[in-house]
């Protein structure tokens, strides 16, 4: 009699034990609406552990006759957080462009002006045809500072560079104000408004494969608008990305991507472009 009050005092006790857990997760999980426990998480940390899809699916297009994203899908883009190991840059739009291939009228760059922090945050938007493709014998030494610039090297690694937006190697021939005058065959290099802070590994690693595409395509005699915007989260004056996408005007060159600007074993503060060593931070160029 002993043993058996003693196993059902055991069996109470750890049933009970059963029915605390499942109340305090019910709690925790809003009563199971969350099952994964991540919202709590979340609320508790700021953080979540599901894998959020860092990307725009579907997205709208902005009013401009040559097309391009929405402000507010550059919101969604500013707002991406990297997570160290994550691929360095994301699909958008499921990788088709939304510019307007009949849009194609001249060959010529729209170069944006600054904003008022002096930030490369607009668009520029290249119309582009063989002749663009530049002799790199030809480039020149950069000296513009843009915003968020700091000194090029840390501890013997090169952490910045000067990215530019419409790539000088599709520029042949088109001067400051983005006209082509074919006496300019070096293309377009120390231009404030198409130069912004970027980190050596995305302009030289992950910027280099999409502007290889469209040289290929020019290459080939395909027209090709080719866009690039500098995506800032509200008043900071480094880049956390930079957002590429072009088609040609047959339609066999069509990217949308995001690319983040990140540096391996870094973290950058992006409110002044200053880097710290990081060696936890980790990037997968697949």
């Amino acid at each position: 009699m002993a043993r058996r009050r003693r196993r059902r005092k055991q069996s109470t006790v750890f049933s009970s034990i059963i029915v605390i857990i499942a109340i305090a997760w019910g709690v925790f999980t809003k009563a199971g609406s969350d099952p994964n426990g991540s919202q709590f998480i979340k609320n508790v940390t700021g953080n979540s552990n599901d894998q959020v899809t860092n990307t725009i699916k579907s997205a709208s297009k902005s009013n401009k006759v040559y097309g391009g994203l929405s402000q507010s899908d550059y919101k969604k883009l500013a707002d991406l957080n990297f997570k160290s190991g994550s691929r360095a840059y994301t699909e958008v739009n499921h990788n088709r462009s939304t510019l307007v291939k009949s849009s194609w009228k001249i060959n010529r760059v729209i170069y944006s002006n600054l904003d008022s922090l002096n930030r490369t945050s607009r668009s520029n938007t290249a119309f582009l045809e063989r002749r663009n493709v530049a002799n790199d014998s030809l480039r020149v030494r950069q000296f513009v500072e843009p915003t968020g610039w700091h000194y090029n090297h840390k501890n013997g690694t090169q952490i910045y560079n000067r990215g530019h937006l419409i790539a000088y190697s599709v520029s042949a021939g088109i001067d400051q104000s983005g006209n082509y005058d074919p006496s300019n065959q070096s293309g377009d290099q120390n231009n404030p408004k198409n130069l912004f802070t970027q980190s050596a590994f995305s302009n030289q690693r992950i910027q280099t494969i999409f502007e290889a595409k469209v040289r290929k395509a020019l290459r080939e005699n395909k027209r090709v608008i080719y866009q690039a915007t500098a995506v800032f989260r509200g008043n900071e004056l480094m880049a956390r990305g930079v957002n590429l996408q072009a088609v040609s005007t047959d339609g066999t060159l069509d990217f949308n991507v995001y690319l983040y600007n990140i540096q391996p074993g870094y973290q950058f503060n992006y409110n002044n472009g200053r880097a710290k060593v990081d060696r936890q931070m980790q990037v997968n160029e697949e």
